[in-house]
């Protein structure tokens, strides 16, 4: 097996992350108990939104307001959060229950979704608890460890993301190793666009925006991939070439499990939000909904030519198998007559007792004769061979 394709399997098995419930009795409904592999979290808030002015302010214009700050205890949460247009509470990292419990509290949070903010195998849906949303989605995140010589084998592990849109709140939970996030942080410290001039609504979108748009650079590495995986093909065929193509089509069956649902989840924002996303944010909802079709129609058609490449693959095997057997088989041919005419005379019958046993045995040009023999049957042979067509390629 070569270094290569031997690291591809490694990785393969290194990516993939079964979801295991503990071993023992059955937990209650509503028990947060993270993933033994799970990253202590991070504690991030950032509010930001156009504040009243004093009364005694002569004033007319609100003042601006903008705070970022990281939250080193959970206990100091509580004295952080005061009345803001926006309140954006963002965790990364799922390995401290007690965290996630006590910001529950703070926000009453059903137990039964920070049961699914913990467990990492959810697909993407909506639901709608009360007086708020909770959104899950999944992101991909490129595996640690990565070389420049493994860029056609597993790369992509999906990591969770929970959302939470309240009134005037959105609470992020994702696992470590989701990093879309970060350019909406630095959208809103340098205010560009329009999410500090909007609400909180307007921040759900934006974020799943930003997850969604994550997927398009997976799709064009993949399509460049199955391109030169085609050239490849054709010039020649390596033997890990399958081995690329299988691991180019689990990538996008993962990216497929992940976009899929996301849709109908997005479609349930638009159509079963009630109030708390107003008809404005709905059209940028919209087009979150067209780019993820647009991302299942590139996964489809991606798909599709995988299983044609690798068709093509077998099919191009194949044929230089059937050549080398062609091959094989004219030498073979070839050897018949000769190993015909060497056992003929290898017989070594008496002439002493007859002369028709065998009188080239004592002829002076009996030797030469026998490999005259062969040559002209050979020559002929490959001359009949060359005719039929039988030697080209």
């Amino acid at each position: 097996m070569s270094k290569r394709h031997s690291h591809g399997l490694k990785l393969s098995h290194r990516r993939r992350r079964r979801f295991h419930r503990p071993a023992g009795t059955a937990q209650l409904p509503g028990t947060i108990q993270p993933q033994a592999y799970s990253a202590k979290p991070k504690i991030r808030l950032m509010q930001y939104g156009s504040v009243p002015r004093a009364v005694d302010d002569r004033a007319e214009q609100p003042r601006e307001q903008l705070r970022d700050i990281e939250v080193p205890e959970i206990g100091d949460l509580v004295h952080q959060i005061a009345k803001s247009p926006v309140t954006w509470l963002d965790i990364d990292g799922l390995g401290d229950a007690d965290v996630i419990e006590q910001v529950g509290k703070i926000f009453k949070l059903h137990p039964l979704a920070l049961e699914d903010v913990v467990n990492v195998h959810q697909r993407p849906k909506v639901e709608m608890y009360g007086d708020y949303l909770f959104v899950i989605a999944r992101s991909h995140s490129e595996v640690d460890g990565r070389t420049e010589a493994d860029s056609d084998v597993d790369a992509l592990d999906m990591r969770q993301v929970a959302m939470f849109l309240g009134r005037n709140f959105v609470i992020t939970f994702r696992e470590r190793g989701v990093e879309c996030f970060d350019e909406v942080h630095r959208r809103i410290r340098t205010n560009r666009g329009r999410i500090r001039e909007s609400g909180a609504d307007y921040l759900l979108y934006t974020l799943l925006d930003a997850v969604i748009d994550e997927f398009f650079p997976a799709l064009e590495k993949h399509g460049e991939s199955l391109d030169s995986l085609d050239d490849l093909i054709s010039a020649s065929c390596e033997q890990d070439l399958i081995h690329r193509i299988h691991n180019v089509r689990s990538e996008l069956r993962m990216i497929r499990r992940a976009i899929w649902p996301l849709r109908d989840a997005i479609n349930t924002l638009i159509r079963d939000s009630g109030d708390l996303i107003s008809d404005e944010t709905d059209l940028y909802l919209r087009d979150c909904y067209d780019h993820t079709v647009q991302i299942i129609d590139v996964i489809e058609t991606d798909r599709e030519l995988c299983a044609d490449l690798r068709d093509y693959y077998l099919t191009v095997v194949s044929n230089r198998m059937n050549q080398i057997m062609k091959f094989l088989t004219i030498i073979a041919t070839l050897f018949i007559p000769l190993t015909f005419v060497a056992g003929l005379y290898g017989m070594n019958f008496n002439t002493n007792v007859s002369t028709l046993n065998m009188p080239e045995l004592n002829w002076t040009y009996g030797y030469p004769f026998a490999l005259a023999v062969m040559t002209a049957t050979t020559l002929a042979m490959v001359w009949y061979f060359q005719r039929k067509g039988w030697l080209s390629s």
